[in-house]
């Protein structure tokens, strides 16, 4: 009975080990992000405008 006892705990510590490495090892990961392209400007202009008018529209 007590070797059940024992063997169970052991395994409950290994287990709670092991989440607390990966958890560790998850916040020292750094995440990277692509840069953005930049639109071209007929693209760039057209969105200017678009926002333009809906400013607009909500004023109203």
């Amino acid at each position: 009975m007590y070797t059940v006892l024992v063997i169970s705990i052991i395994i409950v510590i290994v287990v709670l080990l092991l989440s607390v490495v990966t958890t560790s090892k998850a916040y020292q990961f750094k995440h990277t992000v692509d840069p953005i392209d930049p639109l071209p400007e007929n693209q760039q202009e057209n969105e200017q405008k678009e926002e333009e008018t809906e400013k607009n529209q909500n004023q109203s």
